[in-house]
């Protein structure tokens, strides 16, 4: 007889259900949401586990890389299905979760969550954290702006570095508005110099990974991009195809069908939305600031004509996907293709 697990991992503590292959409930339990503790529990139940399913939060890649370090058959998998199994209970409790997580090991009805490397995922950490920082940045200089527009003073468009400066030099003749301000141009101080702290530990990282040099010969593609596509895709291995990875970044239309109702929506925006809003914005640098002829740049720009840049810059984004993919795999640097104005090759 084989048995399966269900793990349903709150912060504290973790509920446990195991079932038999007939769908019976053999065993339930509570234990810390600690390596150490869900490894002991688990063995003193002393069945042999075929699996052992951990739906995917914040806590699931460490959990899940310790209980397989300890030989036990621990699986991730995808939060809409798992919610999708979970609904079918009449009351929402953590006990009732492990129960449907456990039936859906059983069932064999579940998609398994690549769980990234170590590494990678601190690479990510590393991204998330300076975009936070990038957007709160933001956030705040929108409120001085504010503030300015109140006392009928206009900042115009002043770069980050000369930002704060600017602002001074508005409100020297008004210590109300001084007074406002000052504090926030302190704090703005202090999120820019760890903004740059973090884009150069980006730029560290980018410079000995070999990887990412590769992806940045593509044009656009920067040190941010390449080490968000890194991250996200950690082995290039686990697609089949090169356009899938498309798919798995949430940039290719959602489709609804139903009896003769067949509409195709927009992108489904799935997946690892650090990585598609890196990609759409090398799209963007790659189609309008970008001056040196490629094919890519050829066929984006002919997409924008026919279609609108926005179109355009979703379609680029989705087509350097499949291009980083490919280079990733078969080790090569980006070729430019011939311009058709003289016909020669441009080396990348």
């Amino acid at each position: 007889m084989t048995y399966y697990a269900g793990l349903d991992v709150s912060l504290e503590e973790t509920a446990i259900c195991v079932v038999d292959g007939t769908g019976r409930i053999v065993k339930e339990a509570r234990a810390a949401s600690e390596p150490a503790a869900l490894i002991v529990a688990l063995n003193e139940l002393d069945l042999p586990l075929e699996r052992i399913g951990l739906e995917a939060c914040s806590l699931t890649a460490w959990l899940h890389d310790s209980l397989r370090a300890a030989g036990l058959p621990a699986l991730c998998i995808e939060t809409r299905q798992a919610n999708a199994a979970m609904k079918t209970m009449p009351n929402k409790t953590d006990r009732n979760d492990a129960r449907a997580l456990a039936q859906i090991m059983r069932t064999g009805w579940f998609r398994q969550v690549h769980v990234k490397s170590r590494q990678c995922r601190l690479w990510r950490s590393l991204l998330a954290a300076r975009r936070t920082v990038l957007n709160e940045m933001r956030a705040i200089e929108n409120v001085v702006r504010a503030i300015l527009r109140e006392a009928g003073l206009k900042l115009g468009t002043p770069g980050r570095p000369t930002f704060a400066v600017r602002v001074r030099e508005l409100t020297q003749g008004d210590p109300c508005v001084m007074q406002l301000v000052d504090p926030l141009l302190a704090v703005l101080a202090t999120m820019l110099t760890s903004l740059a702290g973090l884009t150069k530990q980006v730029l560290d990282i980018v410079r000995k990974e070999e990887v990412c040099r590769r992806l940045m010969s593509v044009p656009g593609v920067g040190p941010i991009t390449a080490l968000a596509f890194r991250a996200t895709i950690d082995r290039p291995d686990r697609f089949r195809r090169s356009r899938d990875v498309g798919a798995h970044l949430g940039l290719t239309p959602a489709r609804y069908q139903s009896g003769e109702t067949d509409i195709q929506g927009r992108i489904s925006r799935c997946g690892d939305e650090l990585a598609r809003t890196a990609l759409y914005e090398a799209a963007h640098t790659l189609l309008v600031r970008s001056k040196k002829w490629s094919g890519l740049r050829a066929w984006g720009i002919k997409i924008a004509k026919h279609r609108g840049m926005a179109r355009a810059r979703v379609a680029v984004a989705r087509k350097l996907a499949v291009i980083l993919h490919r280079m990733w795999s078969d080790g090569v640097a980006f070729r430019w293709g011939k311009d058709p104005a003289n016909g020669a090759t441009v080396a990348a």
